[in-house]
């Protein structure tokens, strides 16, 4: 079995994020999402995610080409998940093009493009301006 790993917050969950899943999936037979905690997705971004951590794991564990989610607490600790989840490709999106190359000693990377003017900043910028 060849599984895939891939890490994000999946906050405001999207037509983007739906889309990079299904694509990371097709790199093989098992689909492992590292769900970024509350307090990482603060110390990244400097806001709290709009959706708490339950709620993304709900959405994000119900997708069907989803195989396992487990909680990402650590950038630091991307290696040691990718290890212990005896990931053979790590999937991300381009926007981290060459910023995880330093794991292809322990398995695959593969950078997928982003789905064009979709974005869950700009999607909450804009809901915040409606009136």
């Amino acid at each position: 079995m060849r599984k895939v790993i891939t890490f994000g917050t999946f906050d405001v969950l999207h037509i983007g994020h739906v889309r990079i899943l299904q694509r990371a999936r097709t790199h093989g037979d098992h689909l492992i999402v590292g769900l970024s905690s509350d307090e990482l997705n603060f110390s990244k971004k400097g806001r709290n995610p709009i959706y708490p951590y339950s709620s993304r794991l709900e959405l994000v564990s119900s997708l069907r080409f989803v195989d396992e989610v487990f909680k990402e607490e650590s950038l630091a600790k991307k290696r040691e998940y990718i290890l212990a989840h005896k990931a053979d490709v790590l999937v991300m999106g381009n926007d981290w093009e060459g910023k995880f190359d330093e794991f292809k000693d322990v398995c695959e990377v593969i950078y997928l493009p982003r789905t064009p003017s979709v974005s869950t900043t700009e999607i909450i910028e804009i809901i915040k301006e409606r009136p």
